[in-house]
């Protein structure tokens, strides 16, 4: 795939079709609490409750079902914090594959767990110090195995996008049309799929993207016009959106269709993910949290609108789950 041609409408749709009979529909719900306080209409599209607990099986079922023959006898190796690296696994297991996934040694207990669980080899490494891409690499020229980037790819993004999609039918079933659509941007994966297929099926809203406060690369590089990174690695709660860098393909998708990013503290993160606990039963991990915790913390100016939140994910680590409970 030419690294110049960007996704669709038309391969988001594909991605659908491709995904259907693997992925979870996810429900999208109306939070009434919110919506009140707000004086707006607030809905979640609960991707937490997806496979694997995270939207990105969606990108890595479309993915690896791409491959031919033959690239699929050679394996896969990917790498991720955690949320793509059991996507990845997942498919891997359901498409008889065999995968390597490349992850940072402090990745919550629960991912890396799982994603042994699934039947992938777990290699780790020291965020500060390595590069996670050029261990990827190794592996891949050493076995001959596929890399499986975590957002920068064709039918990553395509698959990512069916979230939108997604949400909007199910928005349309409910005589619903969203004024502003937000999810969290690690890579911008999530957002640069959601934002292609919002683009193609209801134009009139607007996309917001959401990271955390100190770690706001895309923010940034929106501003400055050109692909701007973080100074550090770690030192955020939100380890699932924690990336150096937008890369091309998703700086240009996101120029074109953002409406804006915000950024929010870990303090807000956590009372995000009480809330989601105490008024909507859902369990939401921290860099899933993030577009939640714009709108609690009055980041966006809702009142009046129809807005669907994105709850990217729910594989959160009980230590940090007991601490979001107790802010």
């Amino acid at each position: 795939m030419n690294e110049n041609i960007l996704p669709e409408l038309k391969d988001v749709i594909s991605a659908a079709a491709k995904i259907s009979d693997v992925a979870v529909k996810t429900p999208l719900l109306k939070c009434e609490d919110m919506s009140q306080k707000l004086s707006a209409e607030i809905y979640v599209k609960a991707e937490c409750l997806q496979r694997v607990g995270a939207f990105k099986f969606r990108g890595a079922y479309n993915r690896l079902s791409r491959l031919n023959d033959e690239e699929k006898k050679k394996g896969v190796v990917a790498y991720s914090s955690g949320n793509h690296a059991q996507g990845v696994a997942a498919s891997a297991k359901l498409l008889g594959i065999d995968a390597t996934i490349v992850m940072p040694e402090d990745s919550p207990k629960m991912k890396l767990q799982n994603t042994r669980n699934y039947g992938a080899k777990v290699v780790t490494y020291d965020r500060d110090k390595e590069s996670r891409e050029e261990i990827a690499d190794n592996i891949s020229k050493e076995t001959g195995a596929i890399v499986v980037p975590s957002f920068e790819d064709f039918y990553i993004i395509s698959g990512q996008g069916t979230v939108a999609l997604e949400a909007v039918q199910q928005a349309e079933e409910k005589s619903v049309k969203f004024d502003i659509f937000m999810t969290p941007i690690g890579g911008g994966g999530l957002i640069s799929g959601c934002s292609i297929a919002i683009k193609g099926v209801s134009p009139k809203t607007e996309i917001y993207g959401v990271e955390p406060d100190g770690f706001n690369d895309v923010q940034r590089s929106l501003e400055s016009g050109k692909i701007e990174s973080n100074a550090r690695s770690s030192g955020t709660i939100c380890d699932a959106i924690l990336t150096q860098h937008p890369e091309k393909m998703t700086f240009t998708i996101m120029s074109n269709n953002l409406s804006g990013v915000l950024t929010v503290t870990d303090d807000e993160v956590l009372s995000a993910m009480k809330y989601a606990w105490e008024k909507m039963k859902l369990v939401v991990e921290p860099g899933a949290s993030v577009a939640l915790a714009a709108v609690l913390h009055g980041k966006i100016d809702v009142k009046g609108k129809k807005v669907c939140i994105v709850l990217s994910g729910g594989n959160v680590d009980e230590e940090n789950f007991i601490k979001a409970l107790n802010s």
